[in-house]
């Protein structure tokens, strides 16, 4: 973001640049959260009389909750403060990554930027056979039937796994409604909302975005050459910055170099 500091110099509009930049959960270091980003946005929405909020995304997703809490607060500011709101993808928007570009009104990506995955997963490991091969006893005590749904250390149940996608299809389906919602007959056909992604101008085909552009470009043509760019970015905590929570930064590293993996970014 520091080629921005220096155009925030000239005298002219501005444009808030807010870096939404990977994996969405709550908590934890580097992870995109309502409640981390509610400061920051509100910010960005209010200081300095900006003329449009830019998101400037490279995110593979993550918690179908927060995508959705923080592409709220983004539609509520929006709304509150009379802003068009533009999104730019980088490398990556899938999943939640891109329902938050969907809280812009228009979505701009690179050539080789990877956009949709518009589905639901979940994914984890059983260990039953391997503690029962090492003599392992697995001793559980639950009060309610469906308290240890998808215990790893238990034999899998077909009622716990068909409980386990009816979660999927809701979830999938308010993703789906959204998207229609905030993307409406610009969507090409109704074949994309089986996890599939794209790739820059074809995303575009397919109506997931609205052209290839590059932010700064692009907002000096819609705002004029002399336009401020204004950036907001999450900090990291001073401990961190210090090398002090090196174990925790190194595995939500992993976590977010895992995701990102799954669309070869």
């Amino acid at each position: 973001m520091a080629g921005f500091l220096s155009l925030s110099r000239w005298r002219g509009p501005a444009v808030a640049v807010i870096r939404l930049d990977g994996m969405i959960a709550p908590g934890g270091p580097g992870r995109l959260s309502d409640q981390a980003l509610a400061p920051l946005l509100g910010a960005a929405f209010r200081r300095g009389k900006p003329r449009a909020v830019a998101l400037a995304i490279n995110s593979p997703g993550g918690s179908p909750a927060q995508s959705s809490l923080i592409g709220a607060r983004i539609r509520r500011l929006a709304a509150e403060h009379k802003l068009p709101v533009h999104a730019f993808v980088e490398d990556l928007a899938a999943s939640g990554g891109y329902w938050l570009a969907c809280a812009a009104d228009d979505i701009w990506v690179d050539p080789n930027s990877v956009v949709g995955s518009i589905g639901v997963v979940s994914a984890g490991f059983g260990f039953d056979q391997l503690i029962e091969r090492y003599g392992v006893e697995r001793r559980l005590y639950t009060s309610g039937a469906r308290k240890a749904l998808l215990d790893p250390f238990s034999p899998e149940r077909p009622e716990d796994v068909e409980r386990l996608r009816g979660f999927q299809t809701q979830i999938h389906q308010g993703f789906i409604d959204y998207v229609k919602d905030r993307r409406g007959d610009r969507l090409a056909d109704e074949n994309l909302f089986e996890g599939d992604v794209w790739i820059g101008a074809r995303a575009v085909e397919k109506g997931l975005a609205d052209g290839v552009a590059h932010l700064v470009p692009k907002m000096q043509a819609l705002y004029g050459e002399k336009v401020r760019f204004i950036p907001y970015g999450p900090r990291r905590p001073l401990l961190r910055r210090f090398g002090l929570s090196l174990m925790e930064d190194a595995w939500a590293s992993a976590e977010e170099r895992a995701l990102r993996a799954r669309y070869g970014c």
